[in-house]
């Protein structure tokens, strides 16, 4: 069961998810700040800790890892925040190098600006071989 607190921001950051899941990198990218910041971590072993600053490197970041998303698996589970911070619980299934056959859960922090541009993400996740 999903549990969603309606806001600007969860809106946000559900719309920018959609994006990235779906491989629309216009869109994604368009959702940034110009000083975007996001760090990135897992326990899983192997995969590396992410931490970027700016459009440029967010994308190159985001695209190493959402390359391998299934388009249209993404499952919003749960959704918090008010007009400018959200947190999601996301679920993606990724099909390619460096995962594989995976479901990622990820427990995703943002802040948008008043201009509703992402300025800050923070992602834990955690991998399952399916």
């Amino acid at each position: 069961m999903a549990i969603r607190q309606e806001s600007r921001a969860v809106n946000l950051a559900v719309a920018h998810c959609e994006a990235w899941s779906n491989h629309d990198w216009d869109a994604a990218r368009k959702s940034l700040a110009k000083d975007v910041k996001v760090t990135a971590t897992t326990t899983f072993e192997g995969a590396p800790n992410t931490d970027l600053s700016g459009a440029d490197a967010y994308m190159e970041g985001l695209r190493a890892f959402a390359d391998q998303v299934v388009p249209g698996s993404l499952r919003v589970n749960a959704g918090v925040g008010d007009e400018r911070n959200a947190l999601l619980h996301v679920t993606v299934d990724s099909d390619g190098p460096p995962f594989g056959r995976m479901t990622i859960h990820g427990a995703r922090l943002y802040l948008f600006d008043e201009t509703d541009k992402l300025t800050s993400e923070q992602v834990i996740f955690y991998l399952i071989p399916r």
